[in-house]
Order: C-alpha cells, then sequence, then structure tokens
C-alpha cells in the first residue's frame, strides 16, 4: 500500500465517521417529542452492544458448554445487582473451572 492510498483511505474513513456522528445534530434540531423514538434511540446502545458481545462468548472459548455456565453465573449475578467486576471476574473463574473439569473428563 502506499502512502497516498493510505491516506486517502484515512481521509475516507475520517469523513465517513465524521457524517455518522454529525448527520443526527444536523438533521434533527429540536427535541424529539414522540415517545416511541426516544424509547427506540434510549435502548440502541444495549442492542449494539449485546449484537457484540453474545458471539464473542461462545466463541472465545474451547467448549460451548463452558461459555453457557459463564454466561449464566454472568445473568444471574447481574440481575442480583452486583458490580461489573464482581460479574465479570465470577464469570472468568466458571469458565476456567468448568473447562478444568471437562478437560479433567476428557470432554474437551
Amino acid at each position: 500500500m502506499t502512502t497516498s492510498t493510505f491516506f486517502l483511505y484515512l481521509l475516507l474513513m475520517a469523513g465517513s465517521t465524521y457524517l455518522i456522528r454529525v448527520l443526527p445534530f444536523v438533521a434533527v434540531r429540536h427535541k424529539i417529542q414522540n415517545r416511541f423514538i426516544r424509547s427506540f434511540l434510549y435502548y440502541i446502545p444495549f442492542a449494539v452492544l449485546t449484537a457484540m458481545t453474545i458471539p464473542a462468548i461462545f466463541t472465545a472459548t474451547r467448549s460451548v458448554i463452558s461459555a453457557a455456565m459463564g454466561f449464566g453465573v454472568a445473568i444471574l449475578l447481574a440481575l442480583k445487582k452486583r458490580s461489573l467486576t464482581t460479574v465479570a471476574l465470577a464469570a472468568c473463574l466458571t469458565v476456567y473451572v468448568t473447562e478444568l473439569i471437562l478437560q479433567w473428563f476428557e470432554l474437551l
């Protein structure tokens, strides 16, 4: 890749990123009054984060069983309103222990 091609790609990426962020401010100048649209926009970050995280959870481990166990523990602790650190550490520990058990029984 030449330097000029790199800077052309960089300029295109920067421009598209800038347009995506600025376009809503230019297009909508007043507060949105529609309750449906407001609730839709409120839940978009959660939906995007979930769509990016869930597939990664089930492909990051050596076994789907250990991933499901860790995911289950994370959901359970999150519903009990534990801290993010506690949820993450408990899920990681669950995956680790589950994979040790599966390896011990030679299921992996």
